[in-house]
Order: structure tokens, then C-alpha cells, then sequence
């Protein structure tokens, strides 16, 4: 996963180098997918992925190339009870309103979102635990009450739930990119503590294999902003690198969010960048599952 000699020191020793051997391996499913990163934090620290889904048909081209398989599409289209049994469910689900009805009555009035395709899944299958990623406005969203329909109803199933926001600068990536990070266990008695924050040593100038970048941690990556100028408060795209004004391409992009250098994109570059955009800052994804694994 990790793409250079320093990232390797500062995450995969810390977090792995004396568990991983005798970690059991566990069973995961990959909902809304995507390309793929929260796959790779997982796997790396020992789990096997036995089911996956994501309907972007570009997503779908970028996932069946790099893992083998092409994921299932339309999570709504899903039968719970056809899904493979699994020790751990892993998604990063859109972020979607709840009906009013829903803030009262929970788990069946959330029909109609895609939360509740996970909470149904996690009913029938009856996971040992779950890692929901999302982004932290989740957390505010509609005066918080839509976390507080997730929270109810993750507790109503029997399970467990702790969250945080989680920045990829934390674990070694040169970017904020805050986002909500969600664990639970059945057995609500778990004890379970996300990690530790990590020094960053892997900054803009890594990223771009220079002597000067104008900023040590990068705009968080997101879709777009290939318009904007180094001086547009929109920019995200472009650092003055070594006296120049250079773009984030495909190359720089994969290593701030950890890919690792062989990860192919079969799509055009604007669909790849889209994608990493979309995707997960993949350090911060394995520290957490890492302890999630010494939790079980």
C-alpha cells in the first residue's frame, strides 16, 4: 500500500510489522466501493474481500482492472440474504436526508436512502463490526439529526458506535482531508480506541519529488477545480512547485491519498482524478481498521 521507504516506517511498522503475523484473517464486503481504497487498508492487515459493490460504470472498469472482479452495481438491487457470510462491513455511503418520520420512527423510515440498504444488511447478516466512512459535514447535517437517526439505529440493531473525524494528515498524508469515520461492534462491549495521530513526514515536496512546494500539507483532493488559478481561493489543483505553477496529475494524486504506484486507471484522466477525488485517504483507513482488528 504505502509508497515510499519513509511512509513505510511511519505506518506499516507502527501498525503491522508485529500483529499482522498473527492476525486471523477476516471476511469483508466492499459497499459503494468505488476504486477501491478502503479495500487496499483492509486487506493490508490481513483481511480477504468476498463481496463488493459500486454502480459508477467507470468505477466498476478502475476496480475490475486492479482487484479481478467487477463489483455488484445497484446496492438497492441487492439482496442481503445472497451476500456471503462476512466478519466485517465496510462502506463510505453517500450522505442522505431522512424523511421527518424517520428522525422519530428510525430503522423503516429510512427506506429510500442508501443507509438503510447497510442497516439492512447488517440485520441479516449480523456482522461482527463495521467501518462507515462519510464526509464531516454528516455529522451537522440538518442540526445533526441525521446522525442521530444513524447512531439510533446502529444501537437499535445491538450494536456499538464510535466515530470521529479523521484527518489523512494524521497518518502521513499530505493532505486535511477531514472525514467521518464510523466503527461498531456487536458485541456492544468491544472496547475499541481509534489511533493515535502520527507525525507527518511525507509532505507536498514528497509528492511532487522537489526541493520547495509552496505548502507542506496539500488542498484535500476533490472533483474538479482544474479551472481555477494558483491564486483563486477554489484552487486545489495547483502548487508552486520549485519556482514553477505545477497541477496535480494522476501520479501526485495517487500518492496523497496512498495508493500504491502500480494502481492502473483505465479511464480517461479527468474520470481517474474524479475518482481519487472520491475516494479515501487509505493510511488513515488501515490505522483505523488495524485497531479494529486488535478490538476483535
Amino acid at each position: 500500500m504505502v509508497n515510499n521507504p519513509q511512509q513505510q516506517i511511519n505506518l506499516f511498522d507502527i501498525y503491522t510489522r508485529n500483529d499482522k503475523r498473527d492476525t486471523k484473517e477476516f471476511r469483508f464486503i466492499d459497499l459503494f466501493a468505488g476504486i477501491g481504497g478502503i479495500r487496499i487498508a483492509f486487506e493490508s492487515v490481513g483481511g480477504k474481500c468476498i463481496f463488493s459493490s459500486e454502480m459508477d460504470e467507470y468505477a466498476q472498469r478502475t476496480y475490475q482492472t486492479n482487484f479481478g472482479e467487477e463489483p455488484h452495481g445497484d446496492i438497492t438491487q441487492i439482496n442481503p440474504l445472497e451476500i456471503p457470510d462476512f466478519d466485517i462491513l465496510c462502506a463510505g455511503f453517500p450522505c442522505q436526508p431522512f424523511s421527518q418520520a424517520g428522525y422519530k420512527l428510525g430503522f423503516e423510515d429510512t427506506r429510500g436512502t442508501l443507509f438503510f440498504n447497510i442497516a439492512e444488511i447488517i440485520k441479516e447478516k449480523q456482522p461482527k463490526a463495521f467501518f462507515l466512512e462519510n464526509v464531516r459535514g454528516l455529522l451537522k447535517h440538518d442540526d445533526g439529526k441525521t446522525f442521530e437517526v444513524i447512531d439510533r439505529v446502529i444501537r437499535d440493531l445491538g450494536y456499538s458506535l464510535h466515530h470521529k473525524i479523521v484527518r489523512a494528515s494524521d497518518f502521513n498524508l499530505p493532505q486535511h482531508r477531514p472525514r467521518l469515520f464510523m466503527v461498531g461492534f456487536k458485541d456492544s462491549s468491544t472496547m475499541f480506541d481509534f489511533p493515535t495521530p502520527q507525525p507527518l513526514t511525507f509532505k507536498m515536496k514528497d509528492i511532487f519529488n522537489a526541493e520547495k512546494v509552496n505548502k507542506e500539507i496539500g488542498f484535500t483532493l476533490r472533483v474538479g477545480g482544474r479551472g481555477s488559478n494558483i491564486n483563486d481561493r477554489r484552487n486545489w489543483e495547483f502548487y508552486m512547485v520549485d519556482g514553477e505553477v505545477k497541477r496535480i496529475s494522476i501520479v501526485e494524486a495517487k500518492k496523497m491519498q496512498g495508493f500504491p504506484e502500480d494502481y492502473i486507471f483505465p479511464v480517461s484522466e479527468i474520470q481517474a482524478m474524479k475518482q481519487l477525488g472520491n475516494s479515501v485517504a487509505i493510511n488513515a483507513v488501515q490505522a483505523v481498521a488495524q485497531n479494529m482488528i486488535r478490538s476483535l
